[in-house]
């Protein structure tokens, strides 16, 4: 805001002071609170990647898939096994008397042990080599997962922020156009009083202010829920946040890099891109080892038993075996089972591979997107501010010509509300730029470091 002119010959009424008072109190509004401990968009993204109530379900999924490849590898170590048992035997045994023909029953009561070591290590199995490397790509598929479950947060974190932000600037805005709107009714009313004013410009001063008190309200209400969004990613309340300096962002030679050139990285470095690559190979993958159930199967197998009393026809003997070989297996006929899961597993991988298909273009249409929306958006931060600086120098036309008698109080407060609607514009054109930078590092993989720029941006 500027003040009025001095040269300018003094109104009929006494607005200048006023004015001058309302400019003071407007410029103390748009300096911010800034306490020690304001929380920056680094120590924010840090809370919520520790917080994130969606980030730490990523976190645990990953984790249990990790687990696939030691159990897929464990099918192609020894496989041991211990068994033992003891019994108490009630033995009846019926027989016939050589002598007379006669049948006779003898009843003996005895204990019987068993005891077997058994040893079984995999020579061939098709499937179980497939798993191995299924596995791997299962386990790429987690991480990537996780991976991209973390450039999400990113993104929500810093969107959530900048809207926190963006509201309680908002709402800055709004308490200064209610300061000004009160200034020029307090002078409308007291230039009515004084027989140089108009009962018309009382009423649309009061008008005017009653919109920006509902504007207030509106306001206000924004920034308590904006605040709670943040919480929500952070797992606390917010303090004071630390705000945007203008004079350190910075929009020149921030894309050095051609649409078609992000399109191919993004190709290449997405976390979903990859993710969707490995889940196409582990369904590649599933189509082999559904073939491979025609395969024949070989098992190194070892036995070592021993046992004491563990044989009707014998009771009292005891046996200690050892046994060594191999065993093979060749599968016929299963019912139709395996060419059935052949099937299954090949339209899944159609599946799959589909579903790449559709997320690579979904891809190059959401970095062109964000690519505008950063080009664009530079433009747009150059635009607004140009406005802003117009409208002001028109508002402090528009008070000067108040100040002669040749404008009305309705002008300057038309003027008033066109300089803030500009200021409004340019405040959410800057977070606007900031977040479609971040989304656009998030879409290549690599949302952390213009996350960390972006928070030199702040103070």
């Amino acid at each position: 805001m500027r003040d009025l002119d001095p040269s300018m010959p003094t109104p009929p009424h006494p607005v200048s002071s006023i004015w001058l008072g309302a400019i003071l109190a407007m410029a103390g509004a748009f300096v911010p609170f800034q306490s020690a401990q304001a929380l920056d968009l680094r120590e924010a993204y840090e809370a919520a990647i520790t917080a994130d109530a969606r980030l730490t379900a990523a976190r645990a999924t990953a984790e249990a898939a990790a687990e696939r490849l030691p159990q897929a590898k464990s099918q192609l170590l020894p496989n041991i096994a211990f068994s033992a048992s003891r019994a108490e035997n009630l033995l009846d045994t019926t027989r016939p008397n050589p002598l007379t023909g006669d049948k006779f029953t003898t009843t003996e009561r005895y204990p019987s042990t068993n005891a077997v070591l058994n040893l079984r290590q995999t020579l061939f199995r098709r499937q179980q080599t497939l798993a191995v490397d299924q596995a791997e790509y299962l386990v790429d598929d987690a991480r990537q997962t996780l991976n991209l479950e973390i450039q999400n947060t990113g993104v929500r974190l810093s969107g959530a922020y900048f809207e926190a932000l963006l509201a309680t600037d908002q709402l800055g805005l709004i308490e200064a156009q209610k300061i000004s709107t009160t200034t020029g009714l307090d002078a409308a009313r007291k230039a009515l009083a004084g027989g140089t004013g108009t009962r018309t410009d009382v009423d649309q001063a009061q008008t005017r202010l009653d919109m920006v008190l509902a504007q207030e309200i509106e306001a206000r209400q924004h920034v308590d829920f904006t605040r709670r969004q943040l919480q929500t990613l952070i797992g606390r309340a917010p303090d004071t946040l630390a705000r945007l300096d203008p004079a350190r962002l910075q929009t020149a030679a921030i894309l050095p890099l051609s649409l078609n050139d992000l399109i191919n990285e993004a190709t290449s470095g997405s976390p979903d891109i990859r993710s969707l690559k490995a889940r196409v190979e582990a369904s590649r993958l599933e189509v082999a080892k559904a073939s491979a159930g025609h395969y024949p199967t070989l098992d190194l197998v070892a036995q070592i038993s021993n046992s004491q009393s563990d044989s009707v026809t014998n009771p009292y003997a005891a046996y200690y075996n050892r046994s060594i070989g191999v065993q093979f297996t060749m599968p016929i006929y299963s019912g139709g089972y395996v060419t059935s899961a052949e099937r299954q597993a090949a339209a899944q991988l159609q599946n799959a591979q589909a579903v790449l298909d559709g997320a690579v273009l979904d891809l190059s249409l959401k970095v062109e997107r964000e690519y505008r929306n950063v080009t664009e958006g530079a433009s747009k931060i150059q635009a607004f501010s140009q406005a802003t600086r117009s409208a002001g120098v028109a508002l402090d036309s528009t008070r000067k010509s108040y100040a002669a008698g040749v404008r009305t109080l309705l002008d300057v407060l038309n003027a008033d509300q066109e300089l803030k609607a500009n200021e409004r514009n340019l405040v959410q054109s800057r977070y606007n730029y900031i977040t479609a930078r971040i989304r656009l590092a998030a879409l290549l993989g690599n949302a952390s470091p213009v996350i960390e720029e972006a928070n030199g941006w702040l103070r």
